[in-house]
């Protein structure tokens, strides 16, 4: 069976353990299903994710033309605490802009390969954390725009980490936290008009990845560098594919790249 199409970021579902869903214009695949299978994989041509144009990626899925001039690639999106909709100034599309940024957000604590801090819309809880690769995350704060969830990130990311380290993550190197007392401790640290945000209570959440056995040493797969790759899949964290032969795919980062998977 052969599947084709652009790489998107994998649909996920939230249950033990979590099901993953490459999807493509007219079919999908439940990447779970494959576990323990060989699939090959073929770069076929580029496909930007806003104009469609067989153009060379730049970031993030676009070209370089839409990544400078549409609203979904804007700074603001790598950096909340520029947003600026909630003082009715454009950045790029006001519409746009007040659509994703006037809603509540959620700032948050997740370990995936240390304790990290980080922003996320709250519709978007606990897809952000799935994507991270994170085995427990913990809310902090919930305001009511990214201006503030940005400013608040700024805060405490002078006391915890706010990146991951993949191959840590990837590798399960993970050191076994209490969330609850990273939360409480940085408390403290929330700027004064996001303070009035903080979350009381101190439900933490696990999550459970579908990996059968974890690689050693990850080495990350350029689709279009190699131009076909075929491995056994062993398992799916985060948005990579971990293959048999300590090969990772990271699907978000190889999006815009139209691919035929044959299942073999």
């Amino acid at each position: 069976m052969t599947y084709q199409g652009v790489l998107t970021k994998m649909a996920t579902e939230f249950s033990s353990p979590i099901q993953y869903y490459l999807v493509f214009e007219n079919d999908f695949i439940n990447m779970n299903q494959l576990l323990n299978k060989t699939l090959k994989f073929q770069f076929i041509k580029h496909q930007c994710l806003n104009c469609s144009l067989n153009k060379p990626i730049f970031r993030q899925g676009f070209c370089k033309s839409c990544f400078f001039d549409i609203p979904q690639a804007a700074d603001w999106i790598m950096r909340p605490e520029l947003s600026t909709a909630h003082l009715d100034k454009e950045d790029r599309d006001l519409e746009y802009e007040k659509k994703v940024q006037l809603k509540p957000h959620i700032v948050y604590l997740a370990n995936s390969s240390n304790v990290k801090v980080g922003v996320t819309r709250k519709t978007q809880v606990p897809t952000r954390w799935i994507d991270q690769g994170a085995h427990e995350a913990i809310e902090i704060v919930e305001v009511p725009n990214r201006y503030l969830a940005g400013i608040t990130e700024v805060a405490l990311k002078d006391y915890v980490a706010d990146k991951t380290n993949w191959r840590t993550m990837l590798k399960n190197d993970v050191v076994d936290e209490s969330l609850t007392e990273w939360k409480n401790k940085l408390k403290q640290y929330i700027p004064a008009e996001a303070l009035e945000y903080f979350i009381e209570s101190n439900t933490e959440t696990h999550l459970e990845f579908p990996v059968l056995s974890y690689p050693t040493k990850p080495k990350s797969l350029n689709i279009e560098k190699v131009g076909t790759y075929t491995g056994v899949l062993k398992g799916i964290k985060g948005q990579y594919l971990i293959f048999e032969d300590d090969t990772v795919c990271n699907v978000r980062g190889n999006e815009g790249k139209v691919v035929s998977i044959e299942i073999v």
